[in-house]
């Protein structure tokens, strides 16, 4: 069974390379859910915590999770925008994890116009993924996991639904505190358009690592986003954060994700400000059985975002 899945996981990855088209649908599954990982930069696949929120961007992750853990996330997006998620995670012996979630996204109240630009009532707009994460141990240190997720969007009375699947893989080597991670997400299409043309996933692959330092209290984590995005600068692939571990279960950290900063740069070449956007920072505590951790960030110039994660394991 290890070496089936261990193929089928490096066949896709494969697959997925040789993608180079933007994607547009569903770009809500872009956005973390891990208070954690939105501190380091907003993107990070390769940290060993007992966060349930960490398998979402990396269903690898979920086998450091304990067994009966529940976790609830919430995210103010922007003005009049919320992200929320909820998840149960079950150990299955000593090798298996499985895991259920729920994403929603609520983009709010809109004006709705006719073609003249007259107003004709309001309309709502959100999008959920409802998804199972299974994560196995391959080998010695290196863990798989696959997610399942289906995908419904609500556009005023306009309705879309898609399938995906994302694919994750882990290395990690407690001596020396090395994590490596390969993900692919949202592999998969649409199952029904909103009208005639069907849109397409953002398929992102990722590859990350952590290194945690014996001699010091901290870890370095580096990850390499949209990689079949082959016209994008390099620098602009690239999400660094760093945690100080002022214990074994308390941690504060902060991260830049370059793309951001640049996409979010406004003004003239003289005055151009990207006005923070880019930067984050977090902390957390995660006891045996309690969890918390908090992140700040700004996804667009004019907003900040505030994230909290919650856990508790039975």
């Amino acid at each position: 069974m290890k070496k089936i899945v261990f193929t089928l996981l490096l066949t896709l990855f494969a697959a997925v390379m040789r993608a180079q088209e933007s994607q547009t649908e569903y770009n809500f599954l872009r956005l973390p859910v891990s208070a954690h990982a939105a501190a380091l930069g907003g993107e990070n696949i390769s940290i060993i915590e007992d966060d349930p929120s960490l398998m979402f961007s990396n269903p690898a992750l979920a086998s450091s999770v304990s067994d009966k853990t529940v976790g609830l996330n919430y995210m103010n997006y922007m003005r009049g925008a919320h992200f929320m998620s909820a998840s149960y995670t079950k150990a299955l012996g000593e090798k298996a994890t499985f895991a259920g979630g729920v994403l929603y996204m609520n983009y709010g109240k809109m004006k709705e116009v006719d073609a003249n630009n007259v107003q004709t009532g309001t309309f709502n707009a959100s999008d959920i993924a409802v998804e199972g994460i299974f994560s196995y141990e391959l080998a010695r240190n290196l863990v798989g996991g696959i997610t399942a997720k289906f995908i419904t969007s609500y556009i005023g009375q306009y309705n879309s639904m898609a399938v995906g699947v994302d694919l994750g893989l882990n290395w990690y080597e407690p001596d020396h505190q090395w994590s490596v991670s390969l993900v692919a997400k949202n592999l998969g299409g649409q199952i029904k358009a909103y009208e005639e043309d069907y849109g397409k996933m953002p398929i992102d692959v990722q590859l990350g690592v952590s290194k945690t330092f014996v001699a010091l209290p901290v870890r370095v984590s580096a990850t390499l986003v949209d990689m079949t995005h082959y016209d994008y600068r390099f620098i602009n692939h690239l999400n660094l954060g760093a945690d100080i571990l002022l214990s074994e279960s308390i941690w504060i950290g902060g991260g830049y994700n370059f793309r951001k900063a640049d996409e979010m740069t406004i003004g003239t070449a003289e005055n151009a400000s990207a006005h923070g956007a880019g930067f984050s920072v977090g902390a957390g505590i995660n006891l045996e059985q309690f969890k918390l951790n908090l992140a700040y960030g700004k996804y667009h110039a004019a907003s900040n975002s505030i994230m909290v994660n919650l856990g508790y394991s039975f």
